[in-house]
């Protein structure tokens, strides 16, 4: 029988949640914008490469992971599972074309979280199922506003969408998608418990102080 993760923990962990985007860097590198991101109140960091060969995808998670050590912020890795494995991620994100997340389950070690994307009515009444046995930690709603940073999303769930899936479900959600300082507020009050950003943070000439800014509309909803 695999662990339970700790919840409250989990929860903590998925707070500010950046995802990263090399196309908006702004000629930095993903280094230097995570560490930024980091001091400026980051829980948890998401590394999505989509074109990169798996050797120096294993590289970059590599790199980056050491990065994050002396903040205690953990690396997940987005779709991957070899990539996972090699650089030893604290978490995954799968997506609806990815690995099945009960498969995913049994090769992971027993600690590493489980992040799920729920694009419609008919994923969020899947994770139930994956919920009860043990496959899923959290879920990524996507995407609660239109975003740029992805072309091949599904309808936005906005606000209301939120709230449902807030009622429907007992894991951790996670919004994505179109998140920024000025609805952060919004969307912790409508049942987020984390927020994930890309753009929001990575195209940002000071990462430290949008992550700042983020974590102050967290906390005055909370």
């Amino acid at each position: 029988m695999v662990k339970a993760i700790n919840r409250v923990n989990l929860v903590r962990t998925l707070r500010l949640y950046l995802v990263t985007d090399e196309a908006s860097l702004r000629g930095r590198t993903l280094i230097d914008v995570v560490i930024a991101a980091a001091r400026g109140g980051v829980t948890c960091v998401q590394l999505r490469e989509k074109t990169l060969c798996t050797r120096d995808f294993v590289a970059k998670a590599l790199a980056l992971k050491k990065a994050l050590a002396p903040f205690g912020i953990p690396l997940v890795i987005n779709d991957r599972m070899d990539v996972a494995l090699a650089c030893e991620a604290e978490g995954v994100h799968l997506g609806q074309s990815d690995m099945p997340p009960d498969i995913a389950r049994r090769m992971l070690p027993e600690n590493v979280f489980i992040g799920w994307s729920v694009e419609n009515v008919d994923h969020l009444a899947q994770s139930k199922a994956l919920q009860d046995v043990g496959c899923v930690d959290y879920l990524g709603i996507s995407p609660v506003f239109f975003t740029e940073t992805k072309s091949d999303i599904a309808k936005p769930w906005g606000l209301e969408g939120m709230r449902k899936v807030r009622q429907a479900s007992t894991l951790p959600l996670v919004a994505i998608g179109g998140v920024n300082a000025g609805n952060a507020a919004e969307l912790v009050s409508a049942g987020a418990d984390g927020l994930a950003v890309v753009s929001a943070i990575c195209a940002t000439s000071d990462p430290t102080q949008a992550a700042r800014e983020l974590c102050k509309a967290i906390d005055g909803a909370l």
